[in-house]
């Protein structure tokens, strides 16, 4: 079969499609990674075929924007983003053959699928894009019970997402010759298929979810997991006690003051620390020998050898520190970040900190409270058992092969 994965977003969205392309290509399928050409060397290193959508100055503008790490903005800063490669997108998976898989802002890909009848697997990585009026999922700013913030979720669709989206969406369905769609979460659905990149025990399916719903598992994949350690990562993990980790996400340019936080409440607590980031700029000069910075970790290798974990709450950071076993402390800013943390707070693994109170003082405090929690130890364990021999790319490409068969 004749695979397309094209796909939005950070390394956080983009790692886990790769994997899955990289399982269905050791099948023996034909497959292409369509993203951003920020991605492109590391599709290379991986041997998977590459078309870029869009360009890499897009992609870093997109992250210098401060609204995409606001709770109310960051939906339509994304979408702004997109919107010059979606016709790209559009045109590849009109090619005839094609077996589209993509995440849930593939809108080029969804209209091929809907105006052409290409087969399509939409791919959610995270519960939080899929609403239920069962079991709603968390947003920045919605309370109450669940009538309540159904009723919000409505308010919201209705004057904000759906009118984001319709200003470009729709005038773009009238040259197809489609009619103006309304309940955008709702359609971003392929009809062929949709597969969840996340386990029951983390979100269970909903009654009123898509009727061609898929579960799987988290992808735990990450570039160079598995391989050796580059040595001065190797050396200062061999070098005292295990760590505490601290990223704000790949792609976040603007979190200066979360890693003054963390250095602040390594120095309080007396304890080790990593600081993860490419943007070297947001990491204090001063750091103390107990502290080092380092650009990029597979945390598949570090979070196992570490104490906890403090960072943004994407559901891959999030997943990783599952299988890892270790206590988390979430900063959440944006897009699915509120719902990731609010389970991992039912599973008792883990706690928020909000930006507004996210300082040194406090950061150590909750720190202090989690590492010597020996409830949250043992709630650390449940998941880490249940992903020691997790599958969920094998699980993922066995799905998407049996629901495209009739379509090859």
């Amino acid at each position: 079969m004749k695979f397309l994965l094209s796909t939005f977003g950070s390394a956080g969205d983009v790692y886990p499609i790769l994997g899955l392309a990289l399982e269905l290509q050791a099948r023996g399928h034909e497959v292409t990674l369509a993203t951003n050409p920020h991605f492109a060397d590391l599709a290379r290193r991986h041997d998977v075929r590459f078309e870029a959508l869009g360009t890499e100055e897009l992609f870093n503008a997109v992250l210098a924007d401060p609204n995409l790490w606001h709770p109310r903005r960051a939906f339509a800063t994304v979408f702004g983003g997109l919107q010059t490669t979606l016709k790209q997108q559009y045109a590849l998976h009109a090619e005839p053959g094609v077996i589209g898989i993509t995440n849930c802002f593939g809108l080029g890909a969804r209209l091929a699928q809907e105006k052409l009848g290409r087969p399509l697997v939409t791919v959610h990585l995270q519960p939080a894009v899929l609403w239920s009026d069962y079991e709603p999922p968390t947003f920045a700013g919605f309370f109450g019970p669940r009538w309540l913030r159904s009723l919000q979720f409505r308010f919201g669709q209705r004057f904000y997402i759906d009118p984001t989206v319709a200003s470009f969406l729709d005038p773009w369905r009238a040259e197809l010759g489609l009619p103006r769609v309304r309940k955008f979460m709702k359609w971003w659905n392929s009809p062929t298929a949709v597969l969840g990149l996340f386990p029951e025990w983390f979100a269970k399916p909903q009654p009123d979810w898509p009727a061609n719903f898929i579960q799987a598992d988290f992808p735990l994949w990450s570039d160079d997991a598995g391989k050796s350690l580059p040595s001065d990562v190797a050396t200062f993990l061999d070098r005292g006690d295990p760590p505490i980790v601290f990223t704000p996400g790949t792609a976040n340019v603007h979190a200066k003051g979360f890693f003054t936080a963390a250095v602040e409440a390594c120095r309080a607590l007396g304890r080790r620390g990593m600081l993860l980031t490419k943007y070297r700029e947001q990491v204090p000069t001063d750091l103390p020998e107990s502290v080092a910075h380092f650009d990029y970790v597979p945390l598949n290798d570090v979070l196992p050898r570490s104490s906890a974990f403090v960072h943004h709450g994407g559901v891959g950071s999030t997943s990783q520190a599952l299988a890892a076993g270790i206590p988390q402390i979430i900063m959440p800013l944006a897009h699915d970040q509120f719902d990731n943390v609010t389970r991992i707070e039912k599973l008792g693994v883990g706690v928020r900190l909000v930006v507004k109170q996210f300082t040194g003082p406090r950061l150590a405090k909750k720190l202090e409270s989690l590492l010597r929690s020996q409830d949250v130890i043992m709630a650390c364990r449940g998941p880490a058992n249940r992903l020691r021999t997790h599958d969920g790319l094998t699980r993922a490409a066995t799905a998407v092969e049996e629901r495209v068969r009739d379509h090859a």
